[in-house]
């Protein structure tokens, strides 16, 4: 039974098994930093960091807005339909992504010092990532939707081992300024091994691909923007209220949960490709029978995990981290982001590796703008009344409904589809 089992996901098991070490490579990596940063660093430097890598991602999230996602879907389909439009993706989604990141870091360096203020110059240490993540996005979503995970594994994961002694030197000598440049460095280096390991494309423009990709991946961009601004914009506000200390205890916490997400994240990426093909097929009924089962295993997991943590993780902050474990609002602060990974393990294989290949990017869109730009009103209300713990607050519930209603949406779009077919 179990062999039968593994022959029929032998495709996803051995794609997701490669996907782990490419992210251990790359994820492993930047996971390295903060966890440097959080041992060298005192917590208000740690603040300050995570308070800059939160607005410089802000911005990153403009220069991909979606791309890398949406090149992923088209690849695949690409891949099967017109070779011609696959050899196209990479130059046509590059053009897209460099005039994003140039009016994106025109502003930041016009506008950046009348918000920032003091802490001004530590985003510009990072401006260079404006353009260097979303071109390693793209790459990785031009891999896997080629199925290339191997290879990606093989790339990210060398790279990843040579950076290793130049990130350790810079945190270790140059203290905050150091991690702030060996995000950079490491993102260079790692453009440039996919950039050689990727060499079937061409240098002519397609309209056809920068309409069909940037016209998803704007509706994408929109749902990408929408969750940002309901988890991730009250580390901004947070800043303004000069909370820094407090930013740097949740963004340990919640660094902590986004890696033991990563599993259900790449399970995913690496199904998307597959659930693009059924979309493209219009095999609506096999979309839903396997929507449904996603749903009841990632809902039980979820809480199996959940429970799991509540006890275990508390005992390594305490050994591993000390200086944040004995704060006073380390307690409700991890229970709050224990919801929110709860939840989040229900929504990260299901958004990445069925709403989004499915074609259902702008419901996704829809829900995540209203939801976020609630959040953010709710951030903003819970802050002069609670303080830190009211955004931290909003973001576990505008999490859960994150979970619970887009699903709900979803679930009628897709069984209106499969009935409309009989």
């Amino acid at each position: 039974m179990l062999k039968n089992k593994y022959r029929r996901h032998k495709e996803t098991v051995h794609n997701l098994t490669w996907r782990i070490l490419q992210v251990f490579g790359k994820q492993g990596i930047t996971f390295l930093i903060f966890i440097l940063c959080a041992k060298f660093l005192v917590p208000y430097d740690f603040g300050i960091y995570n308070y800059s890598l939160t607005i410089i991602f802000f911005l990153i999230m403009f220069g991909d807005f979606g791309i890398s996602t949406a090149t992923s879907k088209y690849v695949a389909e690409y891949n099967i339909k017109d070779k011609e439009k696959l050899k196209s993706v990479l130059f046509n989604s590059g053009l897209i992504i460099l005039a994003i990141s140039i009016l994106a870091t025109i502003l930041t360096i016009i506008l950046g010092s009348i918000y920032l203020r003091e802490r001004y110059i530590y985003v510009l240490y990072l401006l260079p990532l404006v353009f260097l993540a979303p071109m390693t996005s793209l790459y990785d979503g031009i891999y896997r939707g080629l199925k290339k995970f191997k290879q990606l594994a093989i790339i990210s994961t060398i790279i990843g081992f040579i950076s290793v002694t130049f990130v350790y030197f810079l945190i270790k000598q140059y203290g905050l300024i150091g991690a702030l440049i060996s995000q950079n460095l490491f993102y260079l280096i790692l453009l440039l091994g996919l950039g050689l390991g990727y060499k079937d494309f061409n240098f002519k423009i397609n309209q056809r691909v920068i309409k069909e990709i940037g016209k998803y991946s704007f509706v994408y961009g929109l749902a990408i923007l929408g969750n940002y601004l309901f988890i991730r914009f009250g580390i901004l506000i947070l800043g303004h209220y000069n909370y820094i200390e407090e930013i740097a205890t949740y963004e340990l916490i919640n660094k902590i949960f986004m890696v033991l997400l990563l599993p259900f994240s790449l399970l995913g990426q690496v199904v998307a490709p597959n659930f693009a093909i059924y979309s493209a097929n219009k095999e609506n009924k096999k979309i839903y029978e396997k929507s449904i089962k996603y749903t009841i295993i990632f809902l039980i997991t979820g809480l199996f995990l959940g429970l799991i943590f509540y006890f275990i993780l508390p005992l390594i902050f305490k050994i591993f981290f000390s200086e944040y474990f004995i704060k006073p609002y380390f307690k409700i602060t991890f229970l709050l982001s224990l919801i929110i990974f709860v939840t989040n393990v229900w929504a990260a294989t299901f958004d990445a590796g069925i709403l989004i290949p499915t074609g259902h990017a702008k419901l996704m869109a829809k829900f995540y703008l209203i939801l976020g730009i609630f959040g953010v009103l709710l951030s903003l209300i819970l802050v002069n009344y609670m303080g830190f713990i009211g955004v931290i607050l909003s973001f576990t519930f505008t999490s859960f409904i994150m979970a619970f209603g887009l699903r709900l949406f979803y679930f009628r779009n897709i069984n209106s589809y499969t009935k409309s077919n009989f």
